[in-house]
Protein backbone atom coordinates (compact mmCIF):
# COMPACT_ATOMS: atom_id res chain seq x y z
CA UNK A 1 0.00 0.00 0.00
CA UNK A 2 1.35 3.27 -0.94
CA UNK A 3 0.01 6.40 0.53
CA UNK A 4 0.61 10.12 -1.05
CA UNK A 5 -0.12 13.22 0.73
CA UNK A 6 -2.43 16.18 -0.35
CA UNK A 7 -1.48 19.90 -0.27
CA UNK A 8 -4.34 19.03 2.36
CA UNK A 9 -2.90 18.37 5.92
CA UNK A 10 -4.43 15.09 7.06
CA UNK A 11 -6.18 14.00 3.75
CA UNK A 12 -4.47 11.00 1.81
CA UNK A 13 -4.86 8.89 -1.27
CA UNK A 14 -4.09 5.09 -0.72
CA UNK A 15 -2.72 3.29 -3.57
CA UNK A 16 -3.27 -0.87 -2.82
CA UNK A 17 -1.13 -3.00 -4.48
CA UNK A 18 -3.49 -4.89 -7.03
CA UNK A 19 -2.63 -8.58 -8.23
CA UNK A 20 -4.36 -9.44 -11.37
CA UNK A 21 -4.31 -11.93 -13.95
CA UNK A 22 -6.77 -13.40 -16.02
CA UNK A 23 -9.08 -14.58 -13.20
CA UNK A 24 -9.38 -11.26 -11.79
CA UNK A 25 -7.87 -9.03 -9.15
CA UNK A 26 -7.15 -9.02 -5.35
CA UNK A 27 -6.09 -6.42 -3.05
CA UNK A 28 -5.85 -5.48 0.33
CA UNK A 29 -8.10 -2.41 0.75
CA UNK A 30 -6.79 -1.47 4.31
CA UNK A 31 -4.20 -2.51 6.60
CA UNK A 32 -4.13 -0.66 10.19
CA UNK A 33 -0.68 -1.56 10.57
CA UNK A 34 0.69 -0.11 7.50
CA UNK A 35 -1.68 2.85 7.70
CA UNK A 36 -0.58 4.28 11.39
CA UNK A 37 3.51 3.18 10.14
CA UNK A 38 3.02 5.51 7.07
CA UNK A 39 1.08 8.03 8.05
CA UNK A 40 1.26 8.30 12.41
CA UNK A 41 -2.35 8.09 12.37
CA UNK A 42 -4.30 5.47 14.76
CA UNK A 43 -7.63 4.74 13.48
CA UNK A 44 -10.45 2.97 14.74
CA UNK A 45 -13.06 2.37 11.94
CA UNK A 46 -16.64 1.90 13.70
CA UNK A 47 -18.73 1.65 10.65
CA UNK A 48 -19.08 1.34 6.94
CA UNK A 49 -21.55 3.21 4.42
CA UNK A 50 -22.11 2.41 1.23
CA UNK A 51 -24.50 4.02 -2.01
CA UNK A 52 -25.35 3.14 -5.21
CA UNK A 53 -25.58 6.53 -7.45
CA UNK A 54 -26.55 6.85 -10.51
CA UNK A 55 -24.45 9.20 -14.05
CA UNK A 56 -24.48 12.63 -12.74
CA UNK A 57 -26.24 12.20 -8.75
CA UNK A 58 -24.09 14.51 -6.69
CA UNK A 59 -23.89 13.96 -2.98
CA UNK A 60 -22.34 16.39 -0.82
CA UNK A 61 -20.92 18.52 0.53
CA UNK A 62 -21.73 17.05 4.23
CA UNK A 63 -20.13 16.80 7.54
CA UNK A 64 -20.22 15.79 11.21
CA UNK A 65 -20.18 18.08 13.72
CA UNK A 66 -17.81 17.57 17.09
CA UNK A 67 -18.06 15.63 19.12
CA UNK A 68 -19.29 12.86 16.12
CA UNK A 69 -16.75 13.75 13.92
CA UNK A 70 -15.85 11.59 11.65
CA UNK A 71 -12.70 10.33 9.37
CA UNK A 72 -13.56 8.08 6.37
CA UNK A 73 -11.94 5.71 4.42
CA UNK A 74 -13.91 6.20 1.10
CA UNK A 75 -13.27 4.00 -2.39
CA UNK A 76 -16.05 3.22 -5.42
CA UNK A 77 -16.01 -0.51 -5.56
CA UNK A 78 -17.88 -0.13 -9.29
CA UNK A 79 -17.97 2.53 -11.40
CA UNK A 80 -16.62 5.99 -11.19
CA UNK A 81 -16.72 9.70 -8.94
CA UNK A 82 -15.27 12.54 -8.91
CA UNK A 83 -14.33 12.74 -5.38
CA UNK A 84 -14.24 16.44 -3.57
CA UNK A 85 -13.04 17.39 0.08
CA UNK A 86 -12.96 21.31 1.29
CA UNK A 87 -10.96 22.26 4.29
CA UNK A 88 -13.49 23.42 6.91
CA UNK A 89 -10.81 23.64 9.70
CA UNK A 90 -10.57 27.45 10.92
CA UNK A 91 -7.18 27.24 12.48
CA UNK A 92 -5.51 25.33 8.93
CA UNK A 93 -3.93 27.17 6.64
CA UNK A 94 -5.91 24.98 3.77
CA UNK A 95 -9.03 26.60 5.21
CA UNK A 96 -11.79 27.06 2.71
CA UNK A 97 -9.49 25.19 -0.31
CA UNK A 98 -10.79 22.29 -1.82
CA UNK A 99 -8.56 18.78 -2.82
CA UNK A 100 -10.52 16.94 -5.61
CA UNK A 101 -10.05 13.76 -7.64
CA UNK A 102 -11.46 10.81 -9.94
CA UNK A 103 -11.77 7.67 -7.85
CA UNK A 104 -12.94 4.35 -10.11
CA UNK A 105 -12.79 0.53 -9.90
CA UNK A 106 -10.17 0.18 -12.22
CA UNK A 107 -7.30 1.74 -10.03
CA UNK A 108 -8.77 1.01 -6.88
CA UNK A 109 -7.16 4.29 -4.83
CA UNK A 110 -9.07 5.34 -2.09
CA UNK A 111 -8.91 8.44 -0.01
CA UNK A 112 -8.60 9.27 3.75
CA UNK A 113 -10.64 12.32 4.68
CA UNK A 114 -10.03 13.28 8.29
CA UNK A 115 -12.45 14.92 10.56
CA UNK A 116 -12.93 18.80 9.43
CA UNK A 117 -13.29 18.36 6.05
CA UNK A 118 -16.85 18.35 4.05
CA UNK A 119 -17.03 15.71 1.39
CA UNK A 120 -19.08 15.00 -1.58
CA UNK A 121 -18.84 13.27 -4.96
CA UNK A 122 -20.03 12.91 -8.56
CA UNK A 123 -21.18 9.85 -9.51
CA UNK A 124 -19.10 9.79 -13.23
CA UNK A 125 -21.35 6.10 -13.95
CA UNK A 126 -24.64 4.51 -13.51
CA UNK A 127 -24.15 2.12 -11.08
CA UNK A 128 -21.77 3.44 -9.35
CA UNK A 129 -20.96 2.04 -5.58
CA UNK A 130 -19.36 3.95 -3.56
CA UNK A 131 -17.87 2.68 0.14
CA UNK A 132 -16.98 4.37 3.49
CA UNK A 133 -15.55 3.69 6.57
CA UNK A 134 -15.90 5.85 9.32
CA UNK A 135 -14.67 6.24 12.66
CA UNK A 136 -17.43 7.47 14.70
CA UNK A 137 -21.31 6.09 14.09
CA UNK A 138 -23.90 8.61 12.26
CA UNK A 139 -25.92 11.39 14.43
CA UNK A 140 -28.15 13.09 12.09
CA UNK A 141 -28.43 15.86 14.59
CA UNK A 142 -24.68 16.78 13.99
CA UNK A 143 -24.71 16.45 10.45
CA UNK A 144 -24.24 20.07 8.14
CA UNK A 145 -23.99 20.55 4.29
CA UNK A 146 -22.03 22.95 2.63
CA UNK A 147 -23.48 24.03 -0.66
CA UNK A 148 -21.93 22.15 -3.35
CA UNK A 149 -21.51 25.02 -5.87
CA UNK A 150 -20.79 28.00 -3.34
CA UNK A 151 -19.15 30.26 -5.88
CA UNK A 152 -16.67 31.46 -3.34
CA UNK A 153 -15.57 27.87 -3.04
CA UNK A 154 -14.93 27.44 -6.94
CA UNK A 155 -14.92 23.85 -7.45
CA UNK A 156 -15.31 22.71 -11.26
CA UNK A 157 -17.70 19.77 -10.61
CA UNK A 158 -17.70 19.26 -14.21
CA UNK A 159 -21.56 19.61 -14.64
CA UNK A 160 -23.66 21.94 -15.24
CA UNK A 161 -27.48 20.29 -14.13
CA UNK A 162 -26.38 17.48 -11.23
CA UNK A 163 -29.37 15.41 -9.69
CA UNK A 164 -29.15 16.46 -5.99
CA UNK A 165 -31.40 15.63 -2.92
CA UNK A 166 -33.67 18.13 -1.94
CA UNK A 167 -31.30 18.23 1.42
CA UNK A 168 -28.10 18.89 -0.50
CA UNK A 169 -30.20 22.00 -2.14
CA UNK A 170 -30.69 23.40 1.66
CA UNK A 171 -26.85 23.53 2.32
CA UNK A 172 -24.89 26.69 3.38
CA UNK A 173 -22.82 29.07 1.48
CA UNK A 174 -19.12 29.10 2.91
CA UNK A 175 -19.75 32.68 3.53
CA UNK A 176 -22.70 31.69 6.16
CA UNK A 177 -21.15 28.43 7.16
CA UNK A 178 -19.88 28.73 11.23
CA UNK A 179 -17.45 26.17 11.68
CA UNK A 180 -17.42 24.00 14.88
CA UNK A 181 -13.89 22.42 14.01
Amino acid sequence: MEVEKTNIEGLYIIKPKVFGDERGYFFESFNANKFTDTTGLIVDFVQDNQSKSNSNVLRGLHFQSPPYAQDKLVRVVQGSVLDVVVDIRPRSITYGEHFKIKLDAIQHHMMFVPKGMAHGFLSLEDDTIFTYKCTDYYHPETEGCILWNDSSLNIDWNVSNPIISDKDKLGETFKEFKSPF
